[in-house]
């Protein structure tokens, strides 16, 4: 007996195949044209942020990394290894003051590194560190930061101090209920401090296409004594400012509510001029402006849309733009960072450091000195002007660009240091608010820090500017007899070794017969400033030296990652070859016999 199946005309079977070829071929492109929208929204705006320049070098192309960094044996923490390029006289001699932080950095914090780009001292601090530098109080140097975290979009902490000792003297918070904002904290030489505050409040929006019951982030700043922390004088930006005089675009949500309160005003630098006037900073309105000491009036503006000043440099003197670091010098002369841009979105336009002379009582503004760098920078936050000298000399701190410059008064480049790859700067993975260079004697409480690996002693001590010398000492077991004694008079001095860097790298002598020794540091006079602990030869096999863990870590992962890529492709090719297996069977159903 036999059944009869019913078999597809060859005809039709070809219409078939047709129909799905042609289903076939419209998922393809669905999938290549996802493809290149998801290429297109993704990749290619990070691709555009990348600027590669011929003039680059193998560190700036970021060959080394995003961020190099250096480590130590001695030391627990990395440091950024840095790039400097020089022409002239070089770099100023004096101590650089930074606060790396961002993606690339391991363990950001505030940081003082020398000449060379050595680190000099680091601290490393779990929350956002900014503002690093020197600041004088009470005829005192004291190392001033602010540390915090960001909260509702602000920043939200406290002002440290600390002596030359690197122990914290003062912690400065704001006078009432408020979190101290990390864009300020200047010390006067009246010995107060002018800090900022970042503080939302309801208010109407409307002029600015908002609610009429909407959020803003009112920028206030506060003059305090620091010895006794009275308030001395209070500004309100919302009390004397109209919201719709910024270039700040509110977008979306802005100001619904207090966690997306609108940011109008942004206040970033307060200075005083010669008469105790407040100079301060508005990113978001493009202006400059005095405030009266006593009443809170403004008394000029120089900038943005209420500019004052006749500009007798064809615009150069007023046309800055999302600027920071205002400070007033003498003879009514102002200096700036002009960013010139505030996202990556915005027309190319350079960043420059800038010096204006203004004439105040005629309400004129004459730019004297413009900086720029070769490498054409966009910083689109952040950054500093530091006067270094009164020969004209500056220092230009990037900001969100990862470097910092400094220039003759004529604008050309003496220095330059690089602290990341800059063909990768606007994607902000290593960042300093502010740099800046100053002079400064430290002397640690810690004892120095000493590691022997091998036939080998490394030794470093975190933040002691005075040491420039190692003594190795032995311990002499004759001297002390029996007992277990390790008093300085039984130590004696084998060999001088001169301090490189941050850490020094000293070969153990063959003729130290000594079980144990130590390290002395000295000062340029030959007084002893710390000892390490009592150290030994190392007969152990140091297996973090041998694997290099961290770089091992890294191998595998980059040799798992390839072979995965491997065998996704082996079992794409694969799929493919039974699906055309599978497609090439045939289809025709045939008289098959009954049982």
């Amino acid at each position: 007996m036999f059944s009869r199946t019913w078999t597809i005309p060859r005809g039709r079977r070809r219409n078939w195949h047709l129909h799905l070829g042609g289903g076939r071929a419209l998922a393809i492109a669905i999938i290549i044209t996802s493809i290149i929208y998801i290429f297109d929204e993704l990749a290619v705006p990070q691709l555009l942020r990348i600027r590669p320049r011929l003039d680059l070098s193998w560190y700036d192309l970021g060959i080394y990394g995003f961020g190099p960094s250096q480590s130590y044996i001695s030391f627990e923490y990395d440091s950024p290894l840095v790039e400097i390029s020089q022409t002239g006289v070089g770099c100023d001699p004096r101590y650089s003051f930074l606060a790396p932080r961002g993606d690339s950095i391991a363990h950001p914090g505030p940081m003082i590194m020398d000449a060379e780009g050595n680190l000099v001292w680091m601290k490393h601090n779990w929350e956002i560190t900014q503002d690093f530098k020197v600041q004088r109080y009470q005829d005192t140097d004291y190392l001033t930061y602010w540390e915090g975290s960001v909260t509702e979009g602000r920043g939200y902490g406290s002002w440290y101090m600390l002596d030359s000792t690197y122990t914290t003297r003062y912690v400065i918070t704001p006078a009432g209920n408020f979190g101290g904002d990390l864009h300020e904290f200047h010390i006067t030489p009246q010995g107060t401090a002018l800090l900022a505050i970042y503080d939302p409040i309801p208010a109407d929006l409307t002029p600015v296409g908002g609610l009429k019951l909407g959020w803003l982030y009112d920028c206030v700043f506060q003059e305090i004594d620091i010895a006794t922390g009275d308030l001395l004088f209070e500004w309100r930006a919302s009390e004397y400012v109209p919201i719709n005089n910024t270039y700040h675009q509110r977008q979306g949500t802005a100001g619904k509510d207090r966690e997306s309160a609108f940011d109008f005003f942004h206040l970033n630098s307060i200075d005083q001029d010669d008469e105790g006037n407040y100079i301060i900073s508005s990113r978001h309105m493009h202006t400059i402006s005095c405030i009266d000491r006593h009443t809170g009036e403004i008394l000029w503006t120089l900038g943005g849309k209420t500019n004052e000043f006749k500009d007798l440099s064809d615009g150069e003197a007023t046309n800055f733009a999302w600027q920071h670091d205002a400070r007033w010098h003498a003879n009514s002369t102002l200096t700036l960072l002009d960013n010139g841009s505030h996202a990556y979105s915005d027309p190319e336009r350079q960043s420059r450091g800038l010096v204006i002379q203004l004439d105040i009582a005629n309400r004129e503004a004459r730019r004297q000195g413009a900086y720029y760098h070769p490498q054409e920078f966009k910083s689109v936050s952040q950054g500093n002007l530091q006067k270094l000298d009164d020969r004209g000399r500056v220092l230009v701190g990037w900001g969100h660009s990862a470097a910092y410059s400094e220039y003759s008064a004529d604008g050309q480049m003496l220095c330059d240091v690089h602290f990341a790859a800059s063909a990768f700067f606007l994607f902000g993975r290593v960042v300093s608010y502010r740099v800046f260079k100053g002079a400064w004697v430290g002397n640690p409480q810690t004892p120095p820090d000493a590691e022997v690996m091998g036939d080998m002693i490394y030794a470093s001590w975190n933040g002691a500017t005075e040491a420039v010398a190692w003594q190795l000492e032995a311990w002499d077991s004759h001297d002390s007899g029996d007992s277990d004694d390790f008093a300085d008079t039984h130590f004696h001095r084998v060999e001088l070794f001169e301090k490189t860097g941050f850490e020094t790298e000293i070969k153990i002598p063959e003729s130290l017969e000594s079980p144990l020794f130590r390290l002395a540091a000295l000062d340029s006079q030959g007084t002893v400033l710390g000892t390490t602990g009592l150290l030994q030869r190392d007969s152990r096999l140091d297996l973090d030296e041998l694997l290099n863990l961290h770089d091992w870590v890294i191998r595998i992962a980059v040799a798992m990652s390839a072979c995965g890529l491997i065998t996704g492709l082996y079992c794409i090719v694969n799929c493919r070859r039974c699906l055309r297996r599978h497609h090439s069977r045939k289809n025709d159903y045939q008289l098959v016999p009954l049982q």
